[in-house]
């Protein structure tokens, strides 16, 4: 069986340092454990054969539709030719537009994962396009509006060997990782935050926004004076697996309303920040929002508070602050739960399991 992945922007220095983009690559790492599997995204041409077996092939764009996402690459269809799997990501992307249409022209199996690109459907036509939606949450799902007989939720993963506890590290202060954009609400974080405590903030963001979302970072910085606020900025994955065992607590603060009033559609509709929190044994309070929900349970892995609610937050965050064997017992939990369910290898199993189903095959699992 041969899948081939189509990734709309790359992840990393050539790209960008989102979700939306390390989510298909690590995904695709897993599944090349069985299956042959290549990922195809655009920039700089490229082809990589990494150490687990994923080929990464990079097309050079002719142009982008108005959007980073929206590339347009003469080399698409020949990449996607001899595919058993065509598995899109950003499902309303051009590139996946196009490598569906492709998959389907020739016989092939198109299935797409959505990560909250916004724009239309065809009327409803570019959904029909589809065999199977493998959607990162039932949130996603609905907001999609994918049809429920071919949606199945696959969630995402962490390596849980990157991202682990490490009981020689002492615990302190609140983490926060993300982009630096007004509806992730760092604003209302650095207003919760109890007396005494440090907050480090891992991320970067503004420049390529609209005013008045490409002044958040001043604003944050004149939030932060006379706090113990550090902005890291981007900082390597390994000091960022260090950053995870070191903090007392990741806060994940995100809103649907922004301090400048704007409504926000789409709110996280995973959170792989979360997951890599929870694998490293540390515990999570976030906001009851998007899909957030579905990976951060109440009291059990972490705690859950109303969007945009400064005092709930305040109070979550001072209780685990205060209450270590609290914070102590939701992290042992947090990294049972992400071994349990949220590594890549389980994720790229129900994606298998999905292929499967469409390939009426019952052959992938297993076939290297």
């Amino acid at each position: 069986m041969r899948v081939v992945h189509v990734a709309p922007t790359p992840f990393g220095h050539a790209g960008i340092f989102g979700g939306g983009e390390r989510y298909p690559l690590e995904l695709a790492r897993a599944l090349a454990a069985w299956v042959d599997c290549e990922l195809v995204t655009f920039g700089a041409p490229a082809t990589v054969r990494e150490p687990g077996g994923l080929r990464v092939r990079v097309l050079r764009p002719l142009a982008h539709l108005g959007h980073p996402a929206h590339a347009i690459a003469a080399g698409l269809p020949a990449a996607v030719a001899g595919a058993d799997i065509v598995h899109t990501h950003h499902t309303r992307s051009a590139p996946s537009r196009i490598a569906a249409l492709v998959a389907r022209g020739r016989g092939a199996v198109a299935v797409t994962t959505d990560h909250g690109l916004q724009g239309g459907t065809w009327g409803g036509a570019l959904l029909a396009l589809f065999q199977r939606f493998l959607m990162v949450s039932e949130y996603s799902a609905r907001e999609l509006g994918s049809p429920p007989p071919r949606t199945r939720v696959v969630y995402g993963g962490v390596d849980c060997a990157r991202y682990r506890p490490d009981p020689r590290c002492s615990r302190e202060g609140i983490l926060f990782v993300g982009r630096l954009t007004p509806h992730k609400g760092v604003d209302r974080l650095i207003r919760a935050l109890p007396a005494g405590a440090g907050l480090a903030v891992v991320g970067t963001g503004g420049h390529d926004a609209d005013p008045p979302d490409r002044d958040y970072p001043g604003l944050l910085s004149r939030l932060a004076r006379g706090r113990d606020v550090r902005f890291l900025g981007a900082v390597p994955d390994g000091e960022l697996a260090q950053r995870y065992r070191q903090a007392a607590v990741l806060a994940l603060p995100s809103v649907d309303l922004t301090c400048y009033g704007r409504q926000i559609g789409v709110v996280e509709l995973l959170g792989l920040v979360a997951l890599e929190a929870m694998a490293s044994g540390t515990p999570v309070v976030c906001s009851r929002i998007g899909g957030l929900p579905e990976v951060v349970e109440d009291r059990v892995t972490g705690l859950l508070v109303q969007p945009g609610d400064v005092d709930a937050l305040h109070d979550a965050l001072y209780e685990l602050l205060r209450d270590r064997a609290l914070a102590a017992r939701l992290g042992r939990n947090a990294r049972e739960r992400a071994l349990e369910r949220f590594t890549w290898a389980a994720c790229a199993r129900r994606c298998l399991a999905a292929y499967d189903e469409v390939l009426g095959s019952g052959q992938t699992i297993g076939a290297r």
